[in-house]
């Protein structure tokens, strides 16, 4: 029984749940978001708060910080050094990336999707050895056409550009629905990456958490637009 139960299916990306659920994360670039975000470590947490309506100096903010440690430090200022920090609660070209016909397997409650990520226009020279590497998974609720998680995780140990072997990589995404706009938002990451390089070895171990999140349009007429432009009602 289990094994019928888990038999894979052939799912089309362009119809039924898995487009319900992309087209959720196709968020137009219009949208905004403040948020809060805590990052935590083995021994130690930051907390920043976002706001790109404020000064451009005074945008990202820590807020609170327990223990030590560099590596938090390093992930918190290399994220408010972005243009656009709030990008990242948005899930990047997950169409472009999957094909026409994907496989999956039907847990009950979500369905496992299996793929590669194709290269899309904009990925660079890294992106795409990393896209020939890395196995993706998405976890999709059938039921309300959004997805839960999505996993990257590298098989096996490889050595990439420039002599750096990469021992471990684990990357999840979080998500979750923004019930104003119907939009699929990334609320949680988790990362665990080892890398090997000239006698140095580098560790990135630790989990981001959005535990306040705001989102807005650049104006009015944005926001009628895109909800228009998906048949629902602006509340």
């Amino acid at each position: 029984m289990l094994t019928a139960f888990l038999a894979p299916i052939l799912i089309a990306s362009d119809a039924g749940p898995l487009d319900g659920a992309l087209r959720a994360t196709e968020a137009p670039k219009t949208l905004r978001a403040a948020f809060v975000v805590r990052l935590e470590s083995d021994n130690a947490h930051r907390t920043y708060a976002f706001d790109p309506r404020l000064r451009p100096r005074d945008r990202w903010q820590l807020l609170e910080e327990t223990g030590e440690s560099d590596e938090l430090d390093e992930v918190g200022a290399a994220w408010g050094a972005e243009v656009a920090p709030d990008s990242r609660l948005f899930p990047d070209d997950l169409r472009a990336s999957l094909s026409q016909t994907v496989q999956a397997e039907d847990f009950g409650s979500a369905w496992r999707v299996n793929f590669n990520h194709r290269p899309s226009l904009n990925d660079g020279e890294l992106d795409v050895w990393a896209t020939e590497r890395f196995r993706a998974t998405a976890w999709l609720d059938p039921i309300s056409d959004r997805f839960l998680r999505i996993d990257h995780e590298l098989p096996r140990p490889t050595t990439g550009p420039g002599g750096v072997r990469l021992v471990r990589y684990s990357q999840s995404h979080f998500l979750e629905s923004d019930p104003q706009f119907g939009l699929s938002f990334v609320s949680g990451i988790q990362v665990d990456i080892e890398a090997r390089a000239a006698f140095r070895i580098v560790s990135r171990r630790y989990e981001a958490r959005i535990d306040e999140v705001e989102f807005f349009f650049a104006s009015a007429a944005d926001a009628e637009a895109f909800v228009a432009s998906r048949g629902e009602t602006h509340q």
